[in-house]
């Protein structure tokens, strides 16, 4: 599938898109089935973005009471630990708006009821989202409408690094990472068949140090295992919403610019 590059002349005009888009998506999901199920990235821009969704008027057009949240990965620390993609959205989206716990599917934590055994957890949070998911479905997770994924300089996404064996499995649904080449080392994951399941995928990247990286993901048969963020496709479409800077390697006839 084709993706979709739109550049932004700055973070804050980049955080100020994704969160109007955002809000978009979920009007235009609640109307058409009652229901929007998100999937959160963290990171800087993550935070940036789910503020700007609070701040904006638009907001107000939504039944929050009727959208569900989840991460494509997750730090494996304590519950409240401020590394933790929940913790961030929290603060910046969920308590804000006033987001119902039932609401809110968020990867265990290290010491929730399954301590130091990620690997357990790993099922824990695969059958929740197996419980969520449509009858017959053909992978055991519920349609995200939008799954957001920042993108590393070394072109990962989630916690898929280049050349790491989590990039191959396609076996399950959530896999634990014991040696993950960013701190910390034990990280939680969807895998590459759920991040190609979403209706839509962003790819949300700003800085002069996510250029290289986008570059070799976005360029015509790039390599998933090299390039994770090749590999996150939406079934429905695909987009890349970057600024100027981490668009300085891409060659110009394929940038759009808002």
């Amino acid at each position: 599938m084709t993706v979709e590059i739109i550049v932004h002349p700055t973070p804050e005009a980049l955080a100020a898109s994704v969160a109007a888009r955002l809000i978009t998506s979920i009007i235009d999901a609640q109307a058409a089935r009652g229901d929007a199920h998100i999937v959160l990235t963290g990171g800087g821009m993550g935070g940036k973005s789910q503020e700007a969704v609070v701040a904006s008027p638009a907001a107000a057009a939504i039944n929050w009471d009727r959208v569900d949240f989840y991460w494509g990965d997750e730090r494996y620390l304590p519950l409240g630990h401020p590394d933790r993609n929940e913790t961030q959205a929290r603060a910046a989206i969920l308590d804000p708006l006033n987001i119902a716990q039932d609401r809110i599917h968020a990867m265990p934590a290290s010491d929730g009821p399954y301590g130091a055994d990620i690997a357990a957890a790993a099922r824990g949070h695969a059958a929740e989202l197996a419980a969520l998911a449509a009858p017959g479905a053909d992978i055991a997770v519920p349609v995200f409408d939008v799954l957001m994924l920042g993108v590393g300089p070394d072109a990962h996404v989630a916690s898929l690094f280049p050349n790491h064996p989590q990039t191959a499995v396609t076996d399950v649904t959530v896999t634990d990472i014991l040696d993950s080449p960013k701190p910390p080392p034990q990280r939680l994951t969807y895998t590459f068949p759920v991040l190609q399941s979403a209706a839509e995928v962003w790819l949300v990247a700003a800085g002069a140090e996510k250029a290289h990286g986008l570059a070799g993901a976005l360029a015509p048969g790039a390599n998933k295992i090299e390039y994770p963020a090749a590999g996150a496709v939406g079934t429905q479409r695909t987009l890349a919403l970057i600024d100027d800077a981490a668009a300085a390697e891409l060659p110009a006839a394929v940038l759009h610019r808002s």
